[in-house]
């Protein structure tokens, strides 16, 4: 378990233990026990859904809130970020830069405003632009039916 010492220490060092309300985290919830079975028991996605993880274990980096990981090619090719309205600028834009800096071969972004009831996808190499869709590429699966 992560001790960080103090509160203070925590939220000025670490912004990463800020956890989201029970709206946020219902939805990463939702999305994942939609997906799950899809991977573990009726085998008809090939990407394991796993919230909050680091996109690399190796070092400090980014942790979406749910990735899509291929267990056989070791790549997260989807991520999924959830957000308030008030976030979704700053989560549209890092969702954006993680696709774009290729560092961690995501191929497809994916933001969801829960306020708004709103998904927006992003594709590497869109340039910046993205799509009013929830419907995934990759996945074959629109991604609000789990909702």
């Amino acid at each position: 378990m992560y001790n960080p010492g103090t509160i203070e220490f925590a939220l000025v060092n670490d912004d990463m233990s800020v956890y989201g309300p029970k709206a946020h985290q219902r939805v990463i919830s939702k999305l994942n026990s939609g997906l799950g079975p899809l991977f573990y028991r009726e085998h008809v996605i090939q990407l394991e859904p796993l919230p909050e993880t680091m996109l690399d274990e190796g070092q400090a980096s980014p942790v979406p809130d749910l990735i899509l990981y291929d267990n056989e090619a070791r790549t997260t090719p989807i991520i999924i970020e959830v957000c308030h309205s008030d976030g979704l600028r700053k989560d549209l834009k890092k969702v954006i830069a993680l696709l774009d800096a290729d560092d961690y071969g995501i191929k497809e972004g994916f933001v969801y405003d829960y306020v708004a009831d709103q998904w927006y996808r992003y594709i590497k190499g869109d340039g910046g632009l993205t799509q009013s869709t929830s419907f995934s590429e990759i996945l074959q699966l629109d991604m609000n039916q789990f909702l």
